[in-house]
């Protein structure tokens, strides 16, 4: 049997992974550990924004949703976190997307390095909870930021199904984690549902140091984290393990 992954995002954001997953002979496990909620009848708040900000790829789709086809809002200069968001941009229809490629202080520089304070507000299309403190980085350079939640994330009450069975089955090899809130959405379930120790054969990929000490709380084969806060240079690092063999039991 080939190698199986816990793949612990949410579904819109999980799907480009899987694929990537599959692409390198790896079989995903779905198992979204946070369901995206968005609230459709919010009015944007774009009155003289210069740019809009996203911080996920969740905050574009949501203010996507909500805003005309083809306004002129998609004209907006639009500064992402990192790659998988602005790709996500640049699939909704916004034309002038730049990409961080790492983390919410990487993404103040580069707006920093962009755009004038005196020239408008920004728009954060967010959601209600943020990690980071990208408004206090951007208001200390004379930066207004405009934050707006446009969709809320949910916790999982349990360990989804394909999760539970394969924790039992002893059927996972690795698993990847990308926020602070998964990991420990996870860790919290893991306990809850006694599971714990099924993870000691299992190696965990972690997006940051942040998402990695959280999984510290139990016990697992190894833990990976990424270079980078990005999908990409996570990936990069499972790469270097297949290429290895470091995943083989």
């Amino acid at each position: 049997m080939g190698l199986r992954a816990l793949v612990t995002r949410p579904q819109a954001d999980a799907k480009e992974l899987c694929d990537l997953l599959q692409e390198r002979g790896v079989a995903p496990v779905l198992a979204p550990l946070l369901t995206i909620v968005p609230k459709p009848h919010m009015v944007p708040d774009l009155d003289r924004v210069q740019a809009i900000v996203f911080t996920s790829a969740n905050g574009a789709r949501a203010l996507a949703a909500i805003l005309p086809a083809d306004g002129p809002a998609f004209d907006l200069p639009a500064f992402c976190v990192g790659d998988q968001s602005a790709r996500a941009a640049r699939d909704l229809g916004f034309s002038k997307v730049e990409s961080a490629g790492g983390d919410v202080a990487d993404l103040a520089e580069l707006i920093k390095s962009r755009l004038d304070p005196g020239a408008g507000p920004l728009y954060h299309a967010a959601g209600s909870k943020v990690a980071g403190d990208l408004s206090g980085l951007l208001e200390g350079a004379g930066f207004a930021l405009r934050r707006q939640a446009l969709y809320e994330a949910h916790k999982a009450e349990s360990l989804p199904g394909p999760a539970a069975l394969a924790l039992a089955a002893g059927d996972l090899d690795l698993a990847l984690f990308f926020s602070p809130r998964t990991a420990a959405a996870f860790v919290r379930l893991v306990a809850q549902e006694e599971f714990g120790g099924a993870c000691r054969n299992v190696t965990a990929y972690a997006l940051s140091g942040a998402v990695a000490d959280i999984l510290k709380e139990i016990p697992w084969r190894k833990i990976s984290v990424a270079p980078r806060p990005e999908m990409d240079s996570l990936l990069v690092v499972l790469d270097a393990d297949l290429a290895e063999g470091n995943l083989t039991q």
